[in-house]
Order: C-alpha cells, then structure tokens, then sequence
C-alpha cells in the first residue's frame, strides 16, 4: 500500500530542513571561534648612539664633550686654577719643552681631566688644593681619546679619526683656534671663565697666532674684579717667556694698539669656547 502523498512530502521537508542544518552548522562553529590576534607591529630599533659619534659635527666625539652642567663647572674651575696657578709658580709637571702660550692651554686642560686625588696633588706641587669634583664623563684614564686631546683638521668626527692621528697631544695656537673652540664674540661681555682669547700678528712670519686664557674672577687676588686673563709670553719654547696675570682692563691700555682686546683692533680675533664645553 502506498503511503499517502501528505506524509511523503511532510517527510520529504523534514529530511531537507536536516541536510540544510547539517551544511549551516559548520560554517556557524567557525564563524564562532576566536579570531587569531592581528600581527603585532613591532617598531625598529632606535638608532645606537654610537651610530652617531658626532651629533653636532663639530669635529670633536660626543663621548668626549661635557654634556653636564656639573662636568663643564669642574673643568672650568679645574682648567682656570690651573693655568692661573702657573703665574705663581710654574709646576714642575709642566715639560719645559711645552711651555708657551698654546702651552699653557694644553697644560691646563689635560690636568683638568685628571683624577686629582693626593698623588696628583704631591706631584703639581704646592699652591694646589681640591677647586672643584672631578669631571665624571671624561677622564684621561679612561677617555676615548686618551690624551690625544686636540683635534688637527676640519671635519666632523669619524671613527677612523682615533688611529689616523687626527687627533694629537699637541696643538698650536692656530690649531686651538680652528680646530678645537668656537667663535663666541668680541665683547667681553659674552665671556665665561674658561674661554679662550687669540690675537693674529701678521708681521709675526713663523707664529703669528697667540692665545690668553680668560679667567673671569681669579682664585687669588682678585681684587674684586672679574676680567682677569692669564697667559705665557712666549709664541714658541724657545722663546723663553713667561706666565703673566692682568685684567683685560688693564691690556684694554697696552702700549701696542695691536695687543688690545678691543673690538677696534683687528689683530684681536676675539673670544672662544672650547668645543668639549658647547
């Protein structure tokens, strides 16, 4: 007997709602499970500083400049005391064979960058006493340039500089100058303690470059004054000379127009700030 059309097209329903279900339930469980999470951008690397040696390409390393304001305050007080100190009585740490006016620069700054415990004390010899904490960034034990303080030639610092002897333990006046401080004015005014002063004499054939260091209020004797340069006479060793202290007042009335600190005198190339300082 046949069964009745009604119940074979209910069956028919129920068996395609079954399949329709079956097809439908797994795309539903997979449009239900947890998306993986989007990829992570990872940023780059910041660039390592030393990819960088030379932020401000002024020839001179990053590692070797003063950042802090504590460090640049120590070596001031340090290089300005030490090189003052020299008008008293020159140190015997000085080599007689340096000692001229770039002399005094070179002299003054490698002993600011020394640890000055007792042992360097004894050595300097008397009149020395702790002026200020040792600068903690630099130190020539431990410096990347070691003592071989002075760069010789233009150019922003590159790593081959350290072996190809850019840099030196010597310096002239004109190599100071050009190589090793900026321009900073000719009004003193703008001066700090530490700056450097250079005078140009053209007539002066083989060293025509000098070069006074700016104290600022001196150590001793300041007579309450704040204008005060110390500097070495001589242009070369063996010029003989020596270490003078006076005022830049004082020099304002030198009898040679040609050795005034004024903006007037064209021999008088002005104020500088050492790069390690800017």
């Amino acid at each position: 007997m046949r069964p009745p059309l009604r119940l074979i097209l209910g069956l028919a329903c129920v068996t395609a709602l079954s399949l329709f279900a079956a097809c439908q339930q797994p795309a539903a469980r997979a449009d239900a499970a947890p998306r993986p999470p989007a990829p992570t951008t990872v940023p780059a690397p910041a660039e390592p500083e030393t990819s960088r040696p030379d932020s401000d390409s002024d020839g001179i390393p990053d590692r070797a400049e003063l950042r802090a304001f504590g460090d640049r305050e120590s070596f001031r007080l340090w290089f300005t005391s030490i090189a003052e100190a020299q008008f008293y009585s020159e140190s015997k740490e000085w080599n007689e064979g340096q000692r001229d006016c770039a002399g005094l620069v070179r002299f003054a700054w490698r002993e600011a960058l020394r640890a000055h415990d007792r042992a360097w004390l004894l050595r300097m010899g008397e009149g020395y006493d702790p002026v200020a904490p040792d600068v903690r960034a630099y130190t020539l034990e431990r410096g990347l340039l070691g003592e071989r303080l002075f760069r010789t030639r233009a150019g922003s610092f590159e790593e081959t500089d350290i072996s190809d002897q850019t840099f030196s333990e010597f310096a002239d006046a004109r190599t100071l100058r050009e190589f090793n401080s900026r321009f900073v004015g000719r009004d003193p005014r703008r001066a700090e303690a530490g700056d450097l002063l250079f005078f140009r004499q053209p007539w002066v054939q083989k060293y025509p470059y000098h070069v006074m260091v700016f104290l600022g209020r001196a150590r001793t004797d300041s007579e309450g004054a704040a204008d005060w340069v110390v500097y070495h006479t001589g242009a070369a060793p063996e010029d003989g000379g020596e270490v003078r202290k006076v005022r830049l007042a004082v020099l304002a009335r030198h009898p040679d127009p040609r050795w005034r600190p004024v903006e007037g005198n064209k021999n008088f190339l002005g104020f500088y700030r050492l790069k390690i300082l800017d």
